[in-house]
């Protein structure tokens, strides 16, 4: 299976450390697709303490992200990354697919 998403170097370190923080060696950052938002389409995060049996695992440095199949549609491509500004502080998604997003971000069509 080719894989869905690249992890960066940064995302890594910020994957990492909250394996260590929550004590899950067999965790990773769960990424998804959900219908939703004002462009039809938007991301959800959480964490898992262990990827679900249909996910795919991709995996950098020893961090660990999760996606399920229907998601993996979606993601193709996409990389995510960790941005820590002034603005905003968090995991951020390059996804070739999207051809348009709303104003605020958190939503996408593709």
């Amino acid at each position: 299976m080719a894989t869905v998403i690249e992890i960066s170097e940064k995302a890594a370190v910020r994957i990492k450390k909250l394996t260590e923080e929550k004590k899950t060696p067999d965790g990773g950052l769960r990424l998804g697709v959900k219908g939703g938002g004002c462009s039809g389409l938007s991301y959800f995060i959480d964490w898992a303490d262990r990827p679900a049996k249909l996910d795919q695992v991709i995996e950098r440095d020893g961090a660990r992200v999760f996606v399920d199949p229907k998601s993996a549609i979606f993601l193709a491509g996409t990389v995510i990354d960790w941005q820590q500004t002034l603005m905003q502080t968090g995991f951020v998604f390059r996804n070739p697919n999207v051809k348009s997003a709303c104003g605020c971000g958190e939503s996408f069509t593709i």
